[in-house]
C-alpha cells in the first residue's frame, strides 16, 4: 500500500507546482518476473552456464561443418539457453518445419537415454536444399509441404548435425547420438510430453545474408541426472588429500628421473698425504688408509654418500653388499 501524505507535504506540492520547480519524479519499480511453483526449475544459474559453454562449442563444430557442406561462410553463435515447457515450444513451430528426433544413446547405465530433437528453421532449410542441389543458396519464402527428395537430403545433414552433439558433451558423459527419423509436421511430433520440462538451445545462422535458427530440445530430467553425477564425480576428486597428491607428485617425478644415469663410487678409506711423501712412493710402498679390515666401505652415488657395506666377490669380480642406507628421503 502507498503512504499517506501529510497535508505539510501536499501543502509543499502545491508551492512547487505553482513556483513552476520540477516534480522529482519516482523511479520505475523493477520488473517483477512470476514464479511458478508448480514447476520450479531445476537448473541453478552455474549448471545453466555449464550447458552454454557446451552449446558455444557445439556452435563452433557446426559452423565448421555447414561451412564445408555449403561451401559458404557460415556464422553459428548461440544465442540462448532456457528451461521451459514442450508445449510452449511447439506452439511456436509453424506447421511446417524441418525437425528431426534423435536418441543420444549414453554410454552409462546408470543413467536412461535421452531423446533429442533439432528443429531447422525453413528458411536454413530452404537456403541449404537449394545450395546442395546447384544453386547459390538463396532464401525463397515458400509456406509448402516439404517434398521427399527434400526430406532425404535433410536427413542426412540432420544426422550429420546430431553426431556433432558428441565432441561437446565428452567432458562429462560419453555419447553416441543416432537420428531416429525426420519429421516435417509439427503437430505429431511424439518424442517428448506435452507438459514435459525441456533444455531449449536456440542457436543462430549466418548464411549468405540469410537468418536462420537451429534449436536444440533436450528433456531436463535427464540432463539434471548427467549434471548431477558429473557433479559428484568432481566433489570426490576434489577430496584428495594433500598425503596422496604429495605421494602422486613424488611418484610422477621418480617416473620421469629412474632412468637418468648416475655414477657409483666405492670408497675403501681415506687418508690425507703431504705432497713430498706423494713424490716419494713407489712400486710397492704400502699406504695405511686407518680403517680396519672388516669395516665397511662407503658407496656414493653422485658425489653423495647413499650405503655402506662389505666388501666381497659375485662371480668373480669385486663388489659390495650393502647393508645400511642412509639417504631415502626423495
Amino acid at each position: 500500500m502507498a503512504d499517506v501524505l501529510t497535508q505539510a507535504e501536499i501543502d509543499a506540492m502545491l508551492n512547487s507546482a505553482q513556483s513552476g520547480e520540477v516534480l522529482a519524479v519516482a523511479e520505475k519499480p523493477p520488473d517483477i518476473k512470476d514464479y511458478d511453483f508448480r514447476s520450479p526449475k531445476k537448473f541453478t544459474k552455474e549448471r545453466m552456464r555449464t550447458i552454454e559453454g557446451i552449446f558455444d562449442n557445439y556452435a563452433r563444430l557446426l559452423s565448421s561443418y555447414l561451412t564445408g557442406l555449403l561451401r559458404l561462410y557460415c556464422k553459428i553463435s548461440l544465442t540462448s539457453v532456457e528451461e521451459q515447457k514442450y508445449f510452449e515450444f511447439s506452439n511456436a513451430l509453424p506447421d511446417y518445419v524441418m525437425m528431426g528426433m534423435g536418441e543420444l544413446r549414453l554410454q552409462d547405465d546408470e543413467i536412461e537415454d535421452l531423446n533429442v530433437i533439432v528443429q531447422l528453421s525453413n528458411s536454413l532449410t530452404y537456403v541449404m536444399i537449394d545450395r546442395l542441389l546447384g544453386g547459390s543458396g538463396e532464401f525463397m519464402d515458400t509456406d509448402r509441404e516439404f517434398t521427399d527428395i527434400e526430406a532425404s537430403i535433410m536427413e542426412n545433414i540432420i544426422r550429420n548435425i546430431l553426431v556433432r552433439l558428441k565432441e561437446p558433451w565428452a567432458t562429462f558423459v560419453e555419447l553416441q547420438p543416432e537420428l531416429v527419423g525426420v519429421e516435417t509436421n509439427s503437430r505429431i511430433i511424439s518424442t517428448a510430453g506435452h507438459d514435459e520440462t525441456m533444455i531449449i538451445c536456440v542457436l543462430e545462422v549466418m548464411i549468405n545474408e540469410t537468418k536462420a535458427l537451429v534449436t536444440v530440445c533436450l528433456p531436463a530430467v535427464g540432463l539434471y541426472e548427467i549434471m548431477q553425477k558429473y557433479t559428484v564425480r568432481q566433489t570426490r576428486l576434489g577430496r584428495k588429500t594433500d598425503a596422496s597428491r604429495d605421494s602422486e607428485r613424488k611418484s610422477n617425478i621418480l617416473g620421469g628421473v629412474s632412468y637418468s644415469a648416475l655414477d657409483v663410487t666405492a670408497i675403501l678409506g681415506e687418508v690425507d698425504l703431504d705432497m713430498l711423501d706423494i713424490l716419494k712412493l713407489q712400486t710397492g710402498d704400502i699406504i695405511p688408509l686407518g680403517k680396519s679390515i672388516d669395516s665397511n666401505i662407503v658407496l656414493n652415488v653422485g658425489g653423495k654418500k647413499w650405503f655402506d657395506g662389505k666388501m666381497g666377490v659375485f662371480n668373480n669380480k669385486k663388489a659390495v653388499k650393502i647393508e645400511t642406507v642412509y639417504n631415502m628421503d626423495l
